[in-house]
């Protein structure tokens, strides 16, 4: 059973915007810290923004800060990454994380995530 599934990812045009959401299924992700990360061809999987358990601390990788904005909803186990102003270098898998039950604070480290979706592909063309 795979633990969190992402969607909402689809072929945007620069400057445009999309709004991916995460599932979970394998437990109650509402006492983790949750992420987002993106991985390009030929690339590493880098981070690009994780919320703490309650939703109030969020920390963002450098080149999104300003456009991306990511939110949770612990009622529905989802998680969401609202994206603003898209270039072609945001084209990417992007995957959904969460860290170990009762971390609650946000990491920037991909080792920090224990659950992970199988992604869902944004492709932003110029």
């Amino acid at each position: 059973q795979v633990p969190l599934a992402e969607s909402g990812g689809r072929s945007v045009q620069a400057g445009g915007s999309l709004r991916l959401s995460c599932v979970g299924s394998l437990r109650n992700y509402g006492d983790s810290a949750m992420g987002w990360f993106r991985q390009a061809p030929g690339k590493e999987r880098e981070f690009v923004a994780s919320i703490n358990w309650i939703g109030f601390s969020t920390t963002y990788a450098d080149s999104v800060k300003g456009r991306f904005a990511i939110s949770r909803d612990n009622a529905k186990n989802t998680l969401h990454l609202q994206m603003n102003s898209l270039k072609s270098e945001d084209t990417a898998m992007y995957y959904c994380a969460a860290r170990p039950q009762l971390y609650t604070e946000t990491s920037s480290s991909v080792m920090g995530y224990d659950d992970w979706g199988q992604g869902t592909q944004v492709t932003v063309s110029s």
